[in-house]
């Protein structure tokens, strides 16, 4: 299945053996975040209403709602999908996700907190079950030379996704009738999703396999399955690598709309339009590793966009520290004013070019775990990879209750102590993996090599 480098950038979207599964996969994430946002706009519109509810408690609660099946599936999920059509697995997957956006329709008409935080641990279990065979799936359906292409385009569309499920679920769960239509938005979402699953080609298992741990101890699991991914040290250093950009990612993402209202004034509006910049960025930045790295899995990319991240990161750092000292508005910048500032229009750069370098790290590092596992159980290594994920992703919610709820940092302060963290983790992670810098110097033909990776 070589294909030719040399087709356009989105030629994968005309075969059937891609399309399908791209269209279920923006589907899928599209509907997570729809639900969940409109959950968190509803919680804050109740707080408002009622003194007595715990915004914050519910908040979190939602999020780790959300987060836990990943401790807890995963590695079931990555079983499961090394044993079995992972086709066959997406569509009872998508299945399932029809009958579970029926009961968080039902809880958004009833306005029923309780019943969607229930909904949101359920969404959080098909995501479980669907992040391994997400990543598994493309290295069969797609060749070596198309690999890249795929999981730039799979990245590119997950982000896109969130996105639009963040704003349209943000508008339209307050907008007359919004659950309503919300609530059958959602149904709609699922209902053609499992239509596009269905058009998935089969993913039959690499080979009937026998050693499988028969047990549903997601610890055991779990450290089976981390044995299989240290069995190449590439594979344990990326998936050290995503967990990262996942902790760094999700702290940007979690920050911008407090960053927006409390450091730079700006209008609810503002918010929009700063984490659009930040995940547009991601998303071409994904696009842009095809054509940088010329169809090739290329891990020269990674240090180009760890240094990004954090060279950014610093200069938004200083650029909100320039645009407090000139605003003198107060908390009521209109989106329009901002714009027309250039300390506005420097933040806005900084964060979409903190989402473009991450989406040049992010893509390399999943198709180099991809590439380098062993095909009989690349699910259930995945299936670490997210397990990972998710725990890092924890640690950097306690990473910034600590130092902005605790010890009292700014915003600003905690963007300028990510990005010097990102240096020495990346620093580290270089170290002890070097094929990252030889790479980046043969891609920049500083030294001449012949290994790939």
């Amino acid at each position: 299945m070589q294909k030719n480098n040399n087709r356009g950038q989105f030629y994968l979207f005309s075969k059937r053996r891609f399309l399908p599964f791209f269209i279920t996969q923006f589907l899928g994430a599209l509907n997570d975040n729809l639900f969940k946002n409109a959950l968190l706009v509803i919680v804050v519109s109740t707080a408002v209403a009622s003194a007595d509810t715990n915004t914050n408690f519910i908040t979190n609660l939602a999020a780790g709602l959300f987060i836990l099946p990943f401790f807890l599936f995963s590695t079931m999920a990555g079983r499961l999908a090394d044993r079995f059509d992972k086709a066959f697995l997406i569509r009872r997957i998508k299945f399932a996700e029809i009958i579970i956006m029926l009961i968080g329709c039902f809880s958004l008409w009833q306005a029923n907190i309780n019943l969607m935080l229930v909904v949101l641990f359920l969404l959080g279990v098909q995501s479980a079950f669907f992040g391994p065979l997400k990543y598994a799936i493309i290295p069969q359906h797609v060749g070596d030379t198309e690999l890249l292409a795929a999981n730039a385009q799979v990245g590119m569309g997950t982000f896109v996704s969130i996105l639009s499920g963040t704003l349209i679920g943000g508008w339209l769960v307050t907008s007359t009738q919004g659950p309503m239509l919300l609530g059958a938005l959602t149904i709609l979402v699922a209902i053609v999703g499992w239509l596009s699953s269905c058009q998935i080609p089969n993913a039959p298992p690499e080979k009937t396999m026998n050693e499988f741990p028969s047990t549903f101890n997601p610890i055991r699991e779990t450290a089976y399955n981390f044995n299989l991914a240290k069995q190449n040290k590439t594979v344990i250093y990326c998936i050290f690598s995503s967990s990262w950009f996942w902790l760094y990612g999700a702290c940007f993402l979690t920050q911008v709309p407090n960053f927006s209202v409390t450091i730079l004034g700006g209008d609810p509006k503002l918010i929009s339009i700063l984490l659009g910049a930040f995940i547009i960025g991601v998303a071409v930045g994904a696009l842009c590793c095809n054509r940088l790295s010329r169809g090739q899995v290329e891990p020269g990319l990674v240090p180009i966009g760890a240094l990004g991240l954090s060279l950014f990161a610093i200069d938004l750092y200083f650029s909100s520290t320039a645009y407090a000292a000139i605003n003198t508005v107060g908390n009521s910048v209109l989106p329009t004013t901002f714009l027309t500032m250039s300390s506005g229009l420097r933040i806005l750069a900084d964060l979409l070019f903190i989402g473009l370098f991450g989406g040049l790290f992010i893509v390399p590092i999943i198709t180099m775990i991809q590439r380098n596992t062993d095909r009989i159980s690349r699910a259930r290594v995945l299936s670490v990879n997210n397990i990972f994920n998710a725990a890092f992703m924890v640690s950097g919610s306690l990473l910034g209750m600590l130092f902005l709820s605790k010890l009292g940092w700014s915003i600003p302060q905690f963007f300028l102590l990510l990005a010097i963290l990102n240096l020495a983790y990346m620093a580290t992670i270089f170290y002890l993996e070097p094929v990252f810098i030889q790479r980046f110097k043969h891609w920049a033909n500083l030294k001449p090599s012949n290994n790939s990776h």
